[in-house]
């Protein structure tokens, strides 16, 4: 049994592709009809995916896979010329991520997201396909496949439900990201001109051979590549698309959007690292003070957008920006332990942000349920000549005796479980003790501040990495807290929303997750930490894909025979 399990593992590095795929395949045959059996298949790839996930993770720490990786070669292909799926700790880590966020906004849109547009399952199925296989490929070429399924998944579940702002919105979104796209290709087609190829573990080993009047030409296509990149990353002023469109997507469309940024950020990482590690000769930290710079401006700039937020969605969607900031400039600084620090943050500051855009939902019923009843109280007023309206106040009473009636005056049960999960992001997403967010950040400043003291000269930005990580947090805090007052600190009557098992339940997961990072630190930080340096020596990694071999089958047994002494 033992022998099976092991045989069967490394063929599930493909599962995370595959499997969404045919299942979407499988409800577009349904049409648009029969829900509960939508539902009952969508959960079940759901649990399925977050299996296989977990799985691969477990596989990938059992065996330490830190020097080494998984490889599988769906084509049965040589390297490099063949399609490679390559997984290591950082693949592992993102995959996981991917799945918990994925089924808990699935979960969320069993309510009614679900009925409100065509398509839904299908679409939300191939995103998660097209993330898993951007997290697992190899190949630039097939980076770029993968990104576009996800983007053109997207693009429906932006526009899914309708109404005018996501039409508004979807289209500056599919504008940007097809630009971003043409931009890729461009970029892809350059680097092929001067290398001869896009797995990316090939140019890793050929980048340090090209010569010094084609390296310009090379600088350049990677330069357009990164643009690409960083405007999925949301890296400033590139990200001028990003509030207005997931602050209009439906919850659980946002919440799934929350990883999007973080597969630009993931990209800029593994390509960086790989391709202009200290090895890579005349190319070597390429592009590095331009991420530095650019994410503290992304974090500024995205910081100002918090603090003038006056709803929820919009907040949570500018803290994706100054996380992004923050990713991208420990991406430029290079430095292993940073690193470590920023993916413990990565996944804290992803289920923050996941959790408070499925919330923000159930605020704003609470909101348009506000709205409702004091129309209707306008309503009934008794009308009086020349617009005046019949005063409910009595002649003793003024605003100081109200504030006093108040006092004592129970909360409706589901009011009081919303304010409270409220807080419970907040302290998330500002950072602040005792929670994931502040372990977060506090890491990243532990890793800093020994190198930054050094001499202040010559590390400015990490300076201001630390002071902007501070500033952001405090600018989150007073945001939050004032939509928080707004919404939750009643003044008058208003009715208590029905708060439904369904749509409740998974804010709490990614709440438990967000706990989950904060009871098991050190675990979690010992894991960032071992990822980290297989990142930083990336040997292993070019040696083990490009060592890769065909696995011999009936079909291709000819070749055996061919290559035989």
């Amino acid at each position: 049994m033992m022998r099976f399990v092991e045989g069967l593992m490394p063929h599930l590095i493909v599962a995370p592709i595959l499997f969404p795929l045919v299942m979407a395949c499988v409800m577009l045959l349904l049409g648009e009809r029969r829900y509960r059996l939508k539902i009952s298949l969508g959960l079940f790839a759901g649990v399925v995916n977050l299996a296989v996930a977990l799985a691969l993770l477990v596989w990938v720490k059992q065996n330490e896979l830190a020097g080494s990786v998984g490889i599988y070669l769906p084509s049965n292909w040589d390297v490099p010329f063949g399609i490679v799926l390559v997984l290591d700790q950082l693949s592992a880590l993102m995959l996981m991520l991917a799945a918990l966020v994925g089924f808990a906004a699935y979960v969320f849109s069993m309510a009614r997201w679900h009925k409100a547009g065509s398509h839904f399952h299908p679409l939300f199925l191939l995103q998660l396909m097209g993330i898993n296989g951007a997290f697992l490929t190899g190949d630039l070429f097939n980076l770029f496949v993968f990104f576009e399924v996800m983007l053109a998944a997207s693009y429906g579940l932006l526009l899914h439900g309708s109404g005018r702002l996501r039409v508004r919105s979807g289209l500056h979104y599919i504008a940007i990201n097809l630009t971003a796209s043409s931009l890729f290709l461009i970029g892809a087609a350059m680097i092929y001109g001067i290398t001869g190829t896009l797995n990316m573990a090939d140019l890793a080993a050929k980048i340090p051979m090209i010569s010094d009047a084609d390296r310009p030409l090379f600088h350049a296509g990677c330069a357009v590549l990164g643009v690409a990149f960083l405007a999925k990353a949301a890296m400033w002023p590139l990200n001028f698309w990003l509030v207005p469109a997931y602050s209009s997507a439906s919850a659980p469309a946002a919440a799934v959007f929350a990883l999007l940024t973080k597969v630009g950020v993931y990209v800029l990482l593994r390509l960086s690292t790989l391709l202009f590690s200290s090895q890579a000769e005349g190319s070597a930290a390429f592009g590095s003070d331009w991420l530095v710079w650019g994410g503290l401006l992304t974090m500024a700039c995205g910081s100002l957008g918090v603090l003038t937020a006056t709803s929820p969605s919009r907040a949570a969607a500018f803290s994706i920006t100054v996380s992004s900031g923050i990713l991208v400039c420990v991406v430029g600084l290079g430095i292993p332990d940073v690193t470590a620090s920023a993916l413990y943050y990565l996944l804290g500051s992803t289920f923050a942000v996941a959790a408070l855009f499925l919330l923000t939902e159930l605020m704003d019923r609470v909101r348009d349920m506000e709205a409702a009843q004091r129309r209707q109280d306008e309503e009934e007023d008794v009308s009086l000549p020349f617009g005046f309206a019949e005063s409910r106040i009595g002649p003793d009473e003024n605003l100081d005796d109200n504030e006093e009636a108040l006092i004592g005056k129970p909360t409706p049960g589901s009011i009081a479980l919303l304010g409270l999960t409220f807080i419970v992001c907040t302290l998330l997403v500002a950072g602040l003790p005792p929670l994931s967010g502040f372990l977060g950040k506090f890491a990243v400043v532990s890793a800093l501040l020994p190198i930054a003291d050094t001499d202040f000269s010559t590390t400015p930005g990490m300076w201001t990495l630390m002071v902007l990580l501070f500033v952001s947090g405090l600018f989150a805090l007073v945001a939050l807290t004032r939509i928080g007052i707004r919404f939750f600190w009643m003044t008058s009557e208003r009715p208590a929303p029905l708060l439904r098992s369904i749509e409740y339940l998974p804010i709490a997961l990614l709440i438990a997750f967000s706990v989950l990072l904060t009871v098991r630190a050190e675990v979690v930080m010992k894991f960032a930490k071992q990822t980290s340096a297989a990142l930083h020596a990336p040997q292993g990694y070019i040696q083990a894909v490009l060592s890769a071999k065909p696995q011999w089958a009936p079909t291709n047994a000819y070749r055996l025979e061919q290559e035989a002494p």
